[in-house]
């Protein structure tokens, strides 16, 4: 029984569901074959969700749980419902088995996606230096030479930003000529997890000995700075 959600849209469906004949429905694969470049689907703390979605599309979820052990009703089974809460219209889209999926292993998803080993994070945290919005906010008052880059979305950008460069992550590999070597650089998102991994992408693929992470992000300093700064 499969639920996401996103700011205002919610998603609903039932994969590998067993049939009376013995074959299986269609699965998360069947769907979307190949998953997203890495960093470039926020989470839930970076992209946020609407407070009373996860209980609209987790009582649609537990709904499918009891359609499926008790045989009553229809569950979704090569079916995707998506639920967009901002407008609440609804849509049915129809999910067909792919015979060329073949899922004969699994991939580390916890390296695909980010999430490094425990050992591994902590050794990451200890080469990611950082700065507080307050040492930004002193940098800025004694005009210190320094080079500030914001790796959030152009849309995150319009709502809210401290006037750096904009360099949104899933392009900051390739924007890498555009980032100082010659002088600090406070690298920032919305609330430090995407800066923290450029950084780390860029010291592993560019060897960066100056770049530092805004703790606490754009939210920090809104928080504690600047409160006209509006929050999202």
């Amino acid at each position: 029984m499969y639920a996401s959600i996103f700011r205002f849209e919610g998603q609903v469906s039932v994969f590998n569901y067993l049939k009376e004949d013995g074959s299986r429905g269609p699965n998360y694969r069947d769907m979307f074959p190949e998953p997203p470049p890495p960093g470039l689907v926020p989470n839930c703390a970076e992209g946020g969700v609407l407070g009373i979605l996860p209980g609209i599309i987790g009582s649609m979820q537990a709904t499918e749980v009891i359609k499926v052990i008790t045989g009553v009703g229809e569950p979704l089974v090569g079916r995707l419902f998506l639920l967009d809460a901002a407008t609440f219209q609804t849509r049915i889209l129809k999910v067909n088995k792919n015979p060329n999926t073949k899922i004969e292993k699994l991939i580390d998803y916890e390296m695909f996606c980010g999430i490094a080993p425990k050992e591994a994070a902590a050794e990451a945290d200890n080469v990611v230096k950082e700065v507080s919005v307050h040492e930004l906010h002193d940098w800025v008052d004694k005009r210190q030479d320094f080079q500030l880059i914001d790796v959030r979305e152009p849309f995150e950008y319009e709502i809210a930003n401290l006037q750096g460069e904009l360099i949104p992550l899933s392009s900051v590999i390739n924007s890498a000529d555009k980032i100082a070597k010659d002088k600090k650089v406070i690298i920032h998102c919305k609330s430090g997890a995407r800066s923290a991994k450029a950084i780390q992408q860029l010291q592993e693929a560019y060897q960066f000995e100056n770049l530092y992470n805004l703790k606490g992000g754009i939210l920090a300093y809104a928080r504690e700075i600047d409160h006209s700064i509006p929050t999202y």
